[in-house]
């Protein structure tokens, strides 16, 4: 008999994106770190949720519809009357670097863990296989609602859920560096797979080199590392202190586009591997499989037929 799909979320903020193209005119899309995460995971065959609460507004619906088109669910999205959703612009640079406005305090993805509709959402989360969260997601909640998500995702893994958690660190979001360790640091002991970024820890830590990194992140509890390196590739770390990691290189990108959701497929790609039971090095492969393909077209969320041939779900 077949195993049942693990029913995996992802939880934070879309926004509205709009794109200077390089003739200045402007494009209206929708996009977000965790959002761009469940689509590509979709994608590649998970039954994914993405949880954040909305407005009532037409622009929020279209978003809605636009994920339910990609079989991203959205029965966990909070609707939030007279409340609208946040807004971004990318800047895009003639070598591919991007730059971001936000205008995003209203918008009601940071009250997710305080809404009427809050302990229900809840209660329906803590029966799924797969929790996946990010950096930004910890920063717009807050305090007291960080408290209330490490409660949840306490109960998550005592029923045997997982955890995954992209460090995506974003200094403009915090007030302070110690807020966002403290933050970072409770979330790690709730963490199973871990996405950190070298320059993002090194940022925000003062990791030296990937070896501390790993090292850190071991002694807060997490088993499973994968740690993007500033050179093309990934090094994984499994298991305790005597695992060796492994490094998977990747092959470099001739023409780089356009560098916006790179880490976000990457994290889709690795965590579609693992839940359709690959090793963590040939997850990592096609996450960089995934990556490669979204870095040489411009926006985060890359046409359909653009996905490589084998990375199809």
């Amino acid at each position: 008999m077949a195993r049942p799909m693990p029913r995996v979320a992802s939880l934070g903020e879309c926004m509205v994106e709009l794109y200077r193209r390089p003739d200045g005119s402007t494009v209206l899309g929708f996009g977000g770190d965790t959002l761009n995460t469940a689509v590509y995971m979709a994608r590649l065959g998970l039954a994914v949720d993405y949880v954040t609460a909305l407005g009532d507004d037409s622009l929020s619906g279209e978003m809605m519809a636009t994920w339910r088109a990609e079989n991203v669910g959205t029965d966990r999205v909070l609707r939030v009357p007279g409340r609208l959703p946040g807004l971004y612009m990318i800047e895009v640079d003639p070598s591919g670097e991007r730059r971001f406005l936000y205008w995003r305090d209203a918008a009601p993805a940071r009250d997710l863990f305080a809404l009427p509709g809050t302990a229900e959402l809840e209660a329906a989360l803590e029966s799924y296989d797969l929790l996946y969260l990010s950096g930004i997601s910890l920063a717009i909640w807050g305090e007291a609602g960080r408290e209330r998500l490490y409660a949840l995702l306490d109960r998550v893994r005592r029923r045997g859920g997982r955890v995954a958690f992209d460090s995506n660190w974003r200094p403009r979001l915090w007030p302070d560096r110690e807020t966002a360790r403290r933050a970072y640091s409770a979330m790690l002991e709730r963490t199973d797979i871990a996405f950190p970024g070298l320059a993002d820890e090194r940022d925000l830590f003062g990791d030296a080199d990937p070896a501390a990194v790993i090292a850190r992140m071991r002694t807060a509890g997490v088993r499973e590392i994968v740690v993007k390196l500033d050179r093309p590739g990934c090094l994984i770390a499994t298991g305790d202190a005597g695992s060796a990691p492994v490094e998977v290189s990747a092959e470099p990108v001739k023409q780089v586009v356009d560098t916006t959701a790179a880490g976000d497929s990457f994290s889709a790609g690795y965590l579609a591997g693992r839940l359709q039971s690959r090793d963590p090095a040939a997850a990592a492969r096609l996450g960089q499989q995934v990556a490669a393909a979204v870095i040489q077209h411009r926006g985060a969320i890359i046409p359909r037929e653009a996905m490589p041939a084998m990375a199809e779900g």
